[in-house]
């Protein structure tokens, strides 16, 4: 009998970009002004950040607010019970960039393909619901991105479906743990999480501090897919020349909460491991200074560059 959920395809939805999209995303992830390319249409190699996919799941279309809860909780998968989206939080995001995206989605049309790869009863803490999610070209078919993400419905297990697989681990390389290769610095404001959801990602969760307070996180924090994207913006300035060409896979896990106002602090390890095509296996972690570690399990496949504006002597 197949698992409760497991190969559900969502209805496929038509997603779009303007350059204003990815500039605003750029810049709300961290992207400084030595990153003109990321941050300026003009710049001779204006490009989108490779992560940027990642929004568009809650994006699709809209250039306007949504109701968040109202979408999420538009397509109920079949076999599992009804979830609720108030009480939802980020645990695990693997992305691979397969093609650029252009700067915007102006004369082509583009689609979000989703399927369910499991939906997991992990008893009382809740229920995982595993998918993954690609970024195609309607008219050709191309894949320009492939996440497999998982949804953490907190409080809402115990219903009887299966415990789910275990999940490989990337911790920082033995010995090297106090050691690593490249540390970020990246200071959040209490305004961060106000600015990050401008991107289409609407939860309430990061807005007001009601929802925190009902879910035992004490009032509002940040998008899990701020630090996830903060963390691979630090990757790519301090290893891969903030060139969106050096990197191939990004994953994390999301550890634990990270609020407004917090400084996050990205570690990571070149482990000098490389496949046939030259991509490196890079591990890291990200951490609230003074505080726990947020973003767990991360691994990136990279090409390593001195950052912008340094020498490679």
């Amino acid at each position: 009998m197949p698992d409760p959920g497991a190969g559900y395809q969502y209805p496929s939805a038509e997603v779009s970009w303007l350059k204003r999209d990815v500039l605003l995303f750029a810049a709300s992830i961290g992207c400084t002004a030595d990153e003109l390319h990321f941050l300026y249409e003009l710049n001779p190699d204006f490009a989108v950040f490779p992560t940027y996919p990642i929004i568009l799941p809650f994006k699709k279309t809209t250039q306007e607010v949504i109701d968040f809860y109202a979408a999420q909780e538009s397509n109920p998968i079949p076999g599992v019970p009804k979830l609720d989206a108030r009480r939802v939080v980020d645990g695990q995001r693997k992305m691979e960039f397969l093609k650029p995206l252009p700067p915007t989605s102006e004369g082509k049309t583009f689609e979000l393909r989703s399927k369910v790869i499991g939906v997991y009863d992990k008893g009382k803490p809740g229920t995982v619901v595993e998918t993954e999610q690609t970024i195609v070209d309607k008219s050709t078919g191309e894949v320009y991105s492939r996440a497999v993400g998982q949804g953490f419905f907190v409080g809402q297990g115990g219903w009887g479906g299966p415990k789910g697989p275990a999940t490989q681990s990337y911790p920082p390389p033995q010995g090297r743990e106090k050691s690593p290769d490249v540390t970020h610095v990246n200071q959040l404001t209490p305004e961060s999480a106000l600015l990050y959801r401008l991107n289409g990602d609407y939860n309430p969760l990061h807005a007001t501090p009601e929802p925190g307070v009902k879910m035992g996180f004490g009032g509002a924090i940040m998008h899990g897919l701020y630090s996830w994207n903060s963390a691979a913006h630090a990757l790519l300035k301090e290893l891969g020349g903030s060139d969106p060409a050096n990197i191939k896979e990004f994953q994390a896990r999301f550890a634990s909460p990270v609020k407004p106002g917090d400084k996050l602090i990205t570690e990571a390890w070149r482990t000098g491991e490389k496949d046939k095509d030259g991509w490196e296996e890079i591990r890291f972690i990200c951490r609230v200074e003074g505080g726990k570690v947020c973003l767990s399990n991360g691994r990136a496949l990279m090409k390593c560059s001195p950052p912008v504006g340094k020498s490679k002597l």
